[in-house]
């Protein structure tokens, strides 16, 4: 299959563990705010947001992404403090419970810091390292970084949703801010891309970029995806977020088999079953 070859080499490592990414991976989602777009608020608790994460490692997940600002089309900012106080309790009462992979979903460069400083594993940003001094925090911190694609801010991206080719787009933007990591310290060893799916990009869009991911494969970085209850999915099936399970394990299938090594998902028991009926018949 496309990208599984590429994968085959693939391991991503920092300072205290190594993740493996010879197979897929899956990534499960912890929204610590009221106002994500399909569990807000349900996690705002500690000792909930344990419990959920704990579960979604006992189901396979390989990471967990921690979240405290909702990127949703529309979402309203938060402050840098507000975000640090719905995400670092969270991760230092996790990490002593989990050897799985913590993930901090944040462009901003003080919980970079104090993530780094409390055990976490990733720096998983949708802006790509651009707010100021995020290039600076993530450097210093010798974290891994996720770098995603998107136009604009999440409160008005979805008017920016204006491509001639939005694959050239993303690519150009990625292979740019690349660039940008690695005048900065951050060695490619370090770096994962999304290319965004829903950000900044019309259904359209989303399924040109589903269609041809693969393209990202001369990049030489591993690929993470989210599709986790989005729009696109709704677009598709005319179904609300809470009943778009089939349809996402469908299109991050899609993913996988375009060489994505690591899913985002929001339904990790499902996904992760779903991986090891792919996995069967790649390895079968």
């Amino acid at each position: 299959m496309r990208g599984f070859f590429l994968r085959d080499r693939m391991l991503l490592s920092n300072a205290q563990r190594s993740l493996d990414l010879s197979q897929p991976q899956v990534m499960g989602i912890l929204n610590l705010t009221p106002d994500s777009f399909s569990d807000g608020g349900c996690y705002t608790q500690v000792d909930l947001a344990l419990e959920h994460a704990l579960q979604m490692v006992e189901a396979g997940a390989a990471l967990i992404d921690l979240g405290g600002e909702s990127t949703r089309p529309g979402a309203a900012p938060v402050s840098a403090q507000q975000e640090c106080d719905r995400v670092l309790p969270v991760l230092q009462a996790l990490r002593p419970l989990t050897d799985a992979w913590i993930s901090v979903d944040t462009s901003n460069p003080e919980l970079m810091r104090e993530a780094a400083a409390l055990g976490a594993d990733l720096i998983n940003d949708v802006r790509a390292l651009r707010q100021p001094g995020a290039l600076e925090a993530a450097a210093a911190s010798g974290l891994p970084v996720c770098l995603m694609h998107m136009r604009g801010e999440p409160g008005h991206m979805q008017t920016l949703a204006d491509y001639e080719s939005v694959m050239a787009s993303v690519e150009s933007f990625l292979t740019e801010r690349i660039h940008a990591c690695e005048q900065a310290g951050i060695k490619r060893d370090r770096l994962l891309l999304d290319p965004g799916f829903g950000f900044a990009k019309t259904l359209a869009h989303n399924l040109q970029l589903l269609k041809n991911l693969s393209r990202l494969g001369h990049l030489g970085l591993p690929l993470l995806v989210g599709m986790s209850r989005k729009r696109m999915l709704g677009d598709l099936t005319g179904r609300p977020a809470d009943q778009r399970l089939g349809a996402g394990i469908a299109a991050h299938l899609l993913a996988v088999d375009q060489g994505a090594s690591i899913v985002r998902v929001h339904d990790v028991a499902p996904m992760v079953d779903a991986l090891k009926v792919w996995q069967a018949v790649q390895t079968g």
